[in-house]
């Protein structure tokens, strides 16, 4: 049986952030547990921590291809069957074009596609559907891509709050914190008035400069630390995480954090509004309202205080917030993305090998 060969086409750097890149390394984890060879084309700029994850894991970097007609000559260049494109920016007739050239195209979306031609979609968001696609859909957040470090960090059950005089609080914004929420909601968390013990991801050196400048108040700790691949760890060890909307939710929820989520670009919208919606975590607004001026400004950023300020102070709230995320991501979502890739594959070449899993 011959090998699979997948390429994944996904960029990171400090304007486009490290979600993208980090739900890949997921799907290739899954990809090499079943015996397939991954590649990974694209840009990763300025990010030292994410080149070494791609190392650790043997997965080459190669420039990204942009154009329809450059993803083609790519994918047959390096003999590709599979060709996984997770980007925003790329044309999306590029899906269409690796279809005809006869690679197989599995495209990440979150909630736009962009009108790509993709074989299959792979939308990760909580109540996602999309009708009118032409290929097959996954959807929701069954298929959430978590990697091998967080579902081994799954509790067995969700974890129940005990109270704390002092809760420790965990503040993530992505890998690169590209549009400045982490000086932002730590003044709401200083504000909120409650002691706490708080450590915050910083993904830039202006971030730090940000939070320097921010004075804790009585019982406050402010602890700033550079993104790290433990981040599991510093979740499960957390009272209350602090997050933006983005693909770092389903780790949130996969692990059981009680979580406060922020929307901090518009494509999260959608998929912030049904996770608030079914309690999956409390919800602060929107960063551009937590940062307006004037007196919807200082509104906002008073009702984020007063709903921090709750959860802080209730471990029932946090509980019961942690039992229902847990309970909605299993952690098994990429093994169905790779379970729906090896089917739509062999069904054209069954000399492709069974995809069963080699390792955990």
């Amino acid at each position: 049986m011959s090998t699979l060969r997948v390429g994944v086409r996904c960029d990171a750097g400090p304007r486009r952030g490290v979600g993208h890149l980090v739900r890949c390394l997921a799907l290739a984890e899954e990809f090499q547990a079943r015996g397939a060879h991954v590649a990974v084309f694209g840009t990763v700029e300025r990010l030292d921590w994410a080149l070494a994850e791609l190392a650790a894991r043997g997965i080459g970097l190669h420039p990204g291809p942009d154009s329809p007609a450059e993803l083609v000559e790519t994918a047959q260049r390096h003999d590709l069957d599979v060709m996984v494109l997770d980007s925003y920016e790329l044309d999306p007739a590029g899906a269409g074009a690796l279809r005809a050239a006869g690679v197989l195209t599995l495209a990440i979306i979150d909630g736009d596609s962009r009108g790509q031609d993709a074989d299959l979609y792979l939308d990760q968001n909580f109540g996602a559907r999309h009708p009118e696609l032409p290929g097959r859909l996954l959807a929701g957040s069954a298929y959430a891509l978590l990697r091998d470090s967080v579902i081994t960090a799954r509790p067995p059950a969700p974890p129940t709050a005990t109270a704390v005089g002092r809760p420790r609080v965990l503040a993530i914004f992505g890998g690169t914190d590209a549009v400045g929420a982490a000086p932002v909601l730590t003044r709401v968390l200083v504000a909120a008035g409650h002691p706490m013990d708080l450590t915050v991801v910083v993904g830039r050196p202006e971030i730090e400069a940000e939070l320097e400048e921010i004075t804790p108040g009585r019982g406050q700790i402010i602890r700033p630390v550079p993104p790290t691949g433990s981040l599991p760890t510093l979740i499960t060890g957390a009272d209350l995480v602090i997050s933006a909307a983005g693909t770092s939710t389903w780790e949130l929820c996969c692990l059981g954090a009680p979580a406060a989520l922020v929307c901090v670009v518009d494509n999260q919208r959608e998929s912030y509004d049904r996770v608030i919606r079914h309690g999956l975590a409390a919800g602060l607004g929107e960063l551009p309202e937590l940062t307006a001026a004037g007196v919807a400004g200082r509104a906002a950023r008073a009702t984020a205080a007063r709903i921090l300020n709750g959860l802080l102070s209730s471990p029932q709230r946090r509980t019961a917030l942690a039992a229902r995320a847990w309970s909605t991501v299993d952690g098994q979502g990429r093994g169905r993305v790779v379970d729906a890739v090896f089917d739509a594959v062999r069904a054209t070449d069954p000399s492709i090998g069974t995809g069963v899993r080699t390792s955990c």
